[in-house]
């Protein structure tokens, strides 16, 4: 028996933009449950219709999308919280980072293609992160390695493995489980072996959180990423 379609709320003060996209994912079978043009819209539409994903933009009036994702991903709101993809463009890497902290599971350009559109709601119903490896570096290296950033999801790290923390570096530039699987010579189901217990013992979301980890905690530097 099949899943059921993912359930979507889609966020943007554009109505242009909530159009196109529904109509791009209904098109594909995705079931498009409400719109709103705010973060209190949205807010308010996820305690409503209790979708499995929200396409949220960032800047909305009345509240803006980083406020809104707070308060979906709070525990509060609704039993099971939704998983939340960021819409954005390159001039707002301060506040999709801001929402990767906030529990976020990635970000969608605002240009992004249909077909791409379409695959990265699957992705992340299904529950993976979408972290396009380029765009997710020049965040980090922007803002989390300015002196003045707070520490939002530090974690102790000495409560993983050797091979963990070794799989936690990795994962923190961007790399998906076929790729971690290459670099280690280990199978994509023992990928997500270590993936899962790593998210389990540092108490994070998913893997859009355990990078942002990888980087607070210094596991990663701007200078040592490419190594």
């Amino acid at each position: 028996m099949s899943a059921p379609p993912p359930r979507v709320v889609i966020a943007d003060d554009q109505a242009l933009v909530r159009t196109g996209f529904g109509m791009i994912l209904a098109a594909d079978g995705i079931d498009v449950v409400a719109e709103a043009a705010d973060g209190e819209q949205a807010v308010a539409a996820v305690e409503r219709t209790r979708p499995d994903l929200v396409l949220m933009d960032v800047r909305m009036p009345v509240l803006d999308g980083l406020e809104a994702t707070r308060r979906i991903l709070s525990g509060g709101l609704v039993p099971e919280p939704p998983r939340v993809l960021i819409l954005t463009t390159y001039d707002l890497d301060r506040y999709v980072y801001a929402a990767l902290t906030a529990g976020a599971s990635g970000f969608l350009l605002k240009d992004v293609t249909p077909e791409h559109l379409v695959a990265a709601v699957r992705m992340v119903r299904a529950g993976d992160a979408l972290l396009a490896p380029a765009i997710t570096r020049r965040l980090v290296e922007r803002f989390v390695s300015r002196a003045e950033h707070t520490t939002a999801l530090h974690r102790d790290l000495a409560v993983l493995t050797p091979r963990e923390t070794e799989v936690l570096q990795a994962l923190g530039t961007g790399l998906s489980n076929a790729e971690l699987a290459a670099r280690f010579g280990l199978s994509e189901a023992t990928v997500k072996t270590h993936v899962a217990r790593i998210l389990a013992k540092l108490r994070l979301r998913d893997r859009a959180q355990a990078v942002v980890v990888a980087y607070e905690t210094g596991l990663i530097t701007p200078r040592s990423r490419e190594s």
